[in-house]
Order: structure tokens, then sequence, then C-alpha cells
């Protein structure tokens, strides 16, 4: 289902994906609308599923982990349900994505070192259900983005 988007939207959501605690007053400035138009544009974009959460974007490696493992992920696909439970369970796996192609999975993984990293995937490479593993290691990422694709958008306002 798409939704449109009008000027306004676009601009709140830019201000909150900059800065997740902007408040209502400092955007109605900026749009020269009023703090209660704003919460209600707010509350309108989160009963449109637009908006499903604001949260905080942690640096993991501050806090000690390895660069993050992606692992394409092939399952025998009478298993899918199960499995994706079971690796939705497992802490590490901050990320689990269905996709299309080779394989049908994608899990992003955060461990501290490599010799973890070895570990959880043994652990993982033994779960019922899965046929193959294969793992990417992040050197360094070179674009993380926040911003939203503005010329597909423009298109539609």
């Amino acid at each position: 289902m798409k939704v449109s988007l009008d000027k306004v939207d676009l601009a709140i959501l830019k201000r909150l994906l900059d800065d997740g605690r902007s408040s209502f007053s400092s955007i109605a400035k900026d749009t020269n609308l009023t703090d209660v138009a704003i919460k209600k544009r707010v509350e309108g974009l989160k009963r449109k599923s637009i908006i499903s959460s604001i949260s905080v974007d942690i640096n993991y490696k501050v806090l000690g982990f390895e660069n993050p493992i992606f692992v394409q992920i092939r399952s025998e696909l009478a298993k899918n349900k199960d499995l994706i439970k079971k690796l939705g369970s497992l802490d590490y796996v901050v990320e689990l994505h269905q996709v299309l192609g080779e394989y049908n999975l994608l899990a992003k993984i955060l461990v501290n070192d490599l010799d973890d990293a070895e570990k959880v995937i043994n652990k993982l490479g033994v779960l019922d259900g899965i046929l193959d593993l294969k793992t990417l290691v992040v050197l360094s990422e070179l674009k993380k983005s926040k911003a939203l694709p503005s010329s597909s958008l423009q298109k539609r306002l």
C-alpha cells in the first residue's frame, strides 16, 4: 500500500531522521505550523505505519563489537518457519531478512571478535533446516544513510 506524503510530512520525516529527539515546537518553527499540528501530523504518520518507531543509532564498535557480519542462509523451505523463529530468538542476530536469490535468508550478526564469529557461524551451521551458509565480514561501512530517496519522493509530491 503506497501512502502519499505532502511537503510538510516530508519535512517532518527529514527532521526526525536527522534527530529523532527533535521537539514538536522546533519542527513547528521550521514548517510554520503549531506544535499541536505537528503532533497530529506525527500521530498520523504513525497511524499510517510510515513511522514505525523512533530509535537510537548505536555505534557498536565503541561498545567493543566487531564490524557486523552478514550471513546468507539457504534453508529448507519446509523448515523455514521454525528456523526463522529460532534465528529471531538469538541475541547476536540483530537483523533477519527474507530475500530472493540463491540464498533465502540474510542475517546480520554482531560479535565481539572474529573468534566469536567462528563459534557463532559454527552454531548457525548446525541449526535444523540450514542447508548452506555464506558469510560476509564487513571491513568498513562506506555509506549508511538516514535520508529519504528524495528524487523518487519528489515525483509523488
